[in-house]
């Protein structure tokens, strides 16, 4: 079925563009996107609409980062970008041209669990396991985040330092308040989160 697109511009006139008649579905070229993925670099070809997360799955085969509201409001598809906690399904792949990307698969290094990974395991902080990649990510950007010295909502002086010792149960259950858990295993989580901190 063949459709006339108007220009929103305000070139057309009478559904037709003052070069002709636009008709079709409208191409979109793929754009080239170089990134380091866990510390590789590589280049993958994408459509400029295409998210982070999809281009990981699909493109890159990456599936430890999960596909669940594709919305920005769960949390399972968390990563970083440059050192810093993205929801990869907000994130346009095009836009992290020249970035670094860690998913939960560059965590461990030469087989050896990252110590938030074994944490989770040791507390039982997953049942099912499709939030798990994304609280981990978090979980890791909640530690780095409190030894740079950031606060959060729950931090009772903002004015003042803040330090990783001040990471109380309650600040992480604040940090990690964007990821969802359906199966409820939250006091298993923060406790994770709070030995990996100790431990750091």
């Amino acid at each position: 079925m063949s459709k006339t697109w108007k220009c929103r511009s305000g070139g057309a006139v009478n559904g037709k563009t003052p070069g002709g008649a636009v008709t079709g579905t409208p191409r979109i070229d793929p754009v080239p996107v170089k990134l380091t993925v866990n510390g590789q670099t590589c280049t993958i070809t994408v459509e400029p609409r295409t998210t982070l997360l999809d281009a990981l799955r699909d493109e890159l085969s990456l599936t430890g980062t999960k596909k669940a509201c594709d919305r920005g409001e769960c949390g399972a598809c968390t990563v970083h970008v440059d050192g810093h906690r993205v929801l990869s399904c907000m994130a346009l792949a095009a836009m992290q041209e020249g970035k670094r990307i860690t998913t939960i698969e560059g965590l461990e290094n030469d087989g050896k669990l990252h110590p938030l990974q074994a944490a989770f395991i040791e507390h039982d902080g997953f049942q099912c396991g499709f939030c798990t990649s994304g609280q981990i990510m978090s979980g890791v950007a909640v530690i780095e985040e409190a030894k740079a010295g950031w606060p959060s909502a729950a931090t009772a002086d903002v004015t003042g330092a803040f330090s990783l010792a001040d990471l109380s149960s309650t600040e992480i259950r604040e940090r990690m308040s964007g990821n969802l858990c359906r199966c409820a295993c939250y006091p298993n989580i923060v406790d994770a989160v709070a030995e990996a901190a100790a431990r750091s």
